[in-house]
C-alpha cells in the first residue's frame, strides 16, 4: 500500500537531516517557502526565508541544515497532523536557541503541503513560524520602535526584552 500524503509529510519532518529520505519524498521539481515569500529584510536575518521556485528537496534539506547552524533546536514537537486528499496541515511548536547570542524563542509553527498523487511525492511545501520571535533572536542592540497604533502611539522595544 503506498503511503498517505500525511504520512509522507510525517516521515519528511522526522528525517529533515537525512538527504536521501528527503528525495526520496519531495520531487525534483518541488517549491520550498519559507516564512514569506518575498522579504530581503529578513532574508539578510535569516537566508533560507523566501520562495524557493522549484528548488526541489535539496531546498527544503540545506534550510533545516541551516537552521541547526543558526541555533540550537532544544524542541521540534508536532502538536496535530490534518490531511484532506492532497493537502496536509501541520501544526506544532519549537524551541531555538541562537548559536550567536544564546537567545531562545518558543515559537508555534505551521507547515502546508501538496502531495502529487501522480508523483506519489511532496510538490510543494510551505512552512510559517513567528518570524518576529526567531528574528529577534538574533538581534544584538538597539531598540526598534513601531508605529502601529492607529492614534498614531508609537511601541518601542528594546534588544533586551526581545524575543
Amino acid at each position: 500500500m503506498a503511503p498517505t500524503p500525511k504520512d509522507l509529510v510525517t516521515r519528511l519532518l522526522a528525517n529533515t537531516s537525512n538527504l536521501t529520505i528527503v528525495k526520496e519524498l519531495v520531487a525534483e521539481d518541488a517549491t520550498y517557502v519559507s516564512l514569506n515569500y518575498n522579504d530581503a529584510d529578513l532574508t539578510k536575518i535569516e537566508p533560507w526565508c523566501g520562495t524557493h521556485e522549484k528548488a526541489g528537496p535539496e531546498a527544503i534539506y540545506q534550510t533545516f541544515l541551516d537552521v541547526g547552524r543558526f541555533w540550537a533546536v532544544e524542541k521540534f514537537e508536532v502538536l496535530t497532523t490534518i490531511a484532506e486528499g492532497a493537502d496536509v496541515a501541520v501544526f506544532g511548536r519549537f524551541r531555538y536557541k541562537s548559536n550567536p547570542l544564546g537567545k531562545v524563542t518558543d515559537s508555534p509553527f505551521a507547515v502546508w503541503a501538496k502531495v502529487d498523487a501522480a508523483k506519489g511525492k511532496i510538490a510543494y511545501i510551505q512552512f510559517m513560524e513567528d518570524t518576529f520571535s526567531t528574528a529577534a533572536s538574533f538581534k544584538k542592540s538597539g531598540a526598534m520602535t513601531y508605529a502601529s497604533e492607529p492614534d498614531g502611539g508609537m511601541v518601542t522595544i528594546d534588544s533586551e526584552s526581545a524575543p
